[in-house]
């Protein structure tokens, strides 16, 4: 049976934990070349590697700030050494800090727009300008939120840094069509990963929460994943400078009047 992303070669940021992990198991398991960027935590990548290829796939770990233009390059300039070719870059690196437009300080701002727009830009760019180079289309995949439209009162920098991939992602898309290169958002509602463990951790916060998802649940990592790896697959080829929504219908939500 034929792998849906046979010979394709993907990086994942933030490839360790979370839906960044998930995202990489289901690439491996589907033939893709994986390089999982970290910036911690080098065992856990280690042993997702040693996962990988225990199941018969291919991936490296390289350690890269996805804050720093130049660890992006690295990062790019890593897949093309190892596996000569890059096909899918996913800016999925991310981070939050719960302030508010009043409590929110000009380092946590820069860091938060840093790790989560800031990277995206260049890693778009860095992506991009490798495609062109081989010579070959290629897909860019951003890793939004719900926060990219839906307001979030009280994390303010994260929605702020969401909103500026959603238009990151329509103004590249648009740039990069004619290159063959396509850049789309996957942008996830609630999903069980360590961002979340606080109020998975509280049951009362936990029941709250799913009874806010018209489909009753957070969202596993995997679902997420598997989302990632259709639109790498090329059964989604018409699809750019948009963004695909997995929130379990949260965002439509309402309590009626």
């Amino acid at each position: 049976m034929t792998m849906l992303l046979e010979g394709k070669t993907m990086i994942v940021t933030g490839g360790n934990s979370g839906i960044g992990e998930a995202i990489v198991v289901a690439a491996a398991r589907e033939g893709a070349n994986i390089v999982i960027d970290y910036v911690a935590h080098g065992d856990a990548t280690d042993k997702i590697i040693a996962k990988i290829e225990a199941a018969g796939g291919k991936a490296v770990g390289v350690q890269a700030d996805v804050s720093q233009a130049a660890d992006l390059h690295k990062m790019v300039q890593t897949a093309v050494d190892t596996y000569g070719r890059l096909d899918v870059i996913v800016n999925n690196a991310g981070i939050e800090n719960r302030t508010g437009i009043l409590d929110t300080t000009e380092e946590d701002f820069e860091k938060i727009l840093s790790v989560n727009l800031k990277s995206a830009f260049f890693g778009t760019q860095f992506a991009a300008k490798q495609f062109i180079a081989q010579g070959t289309p290629g897909l860019v995949i951003n890793m939004s939120s719900v926060h990219e439209d839906w307001p979030m009162p009280g994390n303010i920098a994260y929605c702020v840094s969401k909103g500026g991939t959603r238009m990151l992602t329509r103004t590249a898309g648009v740039e990069l069509g004619p290159h063959g290169i396509r850049v789309v958002n996957v942008a996830p509602g609630a999903v069980d990963t360590p961002i979340n463990a606080e109020t998975v951790a509280d049951p009362e916060k936990l029941k709250e929460l799913d009874a806010a998802i018209p489909v009753g649940k957070l969202a596993e990592p995997t679902d997420i994943a598997e989302m990632v790896v259709f639109l790498s697959s090329g059964k989604s080829s018409y699809m750019t400078a948009t963004t695909v929504f997995i929130d379990g219908g949260i965002m439509q939500g309402s309590v009626g009047l």
